[in-house]
């Protein structure tokens, strides 16, 4: 089983990638994201952990579930906070993703594990990862799609930019890095050329 990490920039298309390859036969696609969001619910250690050491902030639903909308805001305000969210969710998911790797290796069912994650670079990832690959796609289209898609205003835009790794970071860590700047068929012709090659490395 071949486990590759898959990160870039905001915007730069990768849940149409991770759709596609979630298709695949025999290959799992895990996103962070939705583990972070599945660690956080009520009843886990991590969502203990959380509501601790947020128990006075107004980011809660009436049933005790985190509301998101509020939680971003909460975090995206405050530097420490964000850490210390950080802190609680980044190593549970890393350990779940350890435990899932592990897991899937031992029942030998796929022959591709992906992981999706924002801060795959940054939380160490190329440690469980086979190899990283990098979806490059210019600032210039991101940031018309975070426009037209999100509604984002070039202000937050550049904010997130700014908070991310530079193309230079990304392509520093990576071994694999797949162009998105163009139609979505070119785009997943890289991407099976790279797993053809893969396979005879």
């Amino acid at each position: 089983m071949r486990f590759i990490g898959i990160t870039g920039g905001v915007g730069a298309g990768k849940s149409q990638i991770l759709a596609y390859l979630a298709k695949r036969p025999v290959t799992r696609v895990m996103l962070a994201d939705e583990i972070a969001h599945k660690l956080m619910e009520p009843g886990t250690d991590c969502y203990e952990k959380l509501r601790n050491r947020f128990l006075h902030e107004d980011i809660y639903l009436e049933d005790g579930h985190f509301d998101r909308n509020k939680l971003a805001s909460a975090i995206f305000a405050d530097d420490e906070k964000r850490e210390a969210l950080n802190t609680i969710v980044h190593p549970a998911v890393k350990e779940y993703v350890c435990v899932q790797a592990e897991k899937e290796r031992k029942e030998g069912r796929i022959s591709l594990l992906v992981l999706e994650a924002a801060l795959l670079i940054e939380e160490h990832y190329d440690e469980i990862c086979d190899e990283l690959w990098y979806i490059y796609t210019s600032r210039e289209v991101r940031r018309e799609r975070l426009k037209a898609s999100r509604g984002y205003s070039d202000a937050r835009v550049d904010r997130i930019f700014a908070s991310q790794l530079s193309e230079e970071q990304y392509r520093s860590h990576c071994s694999e890095v797949i162009d998105n700047n163009g139609a979505l068929e070119e785009t997943l012709a890289q991407i099976e050329e790279a797993l053809r090659r893969k396979a005879y490395e």
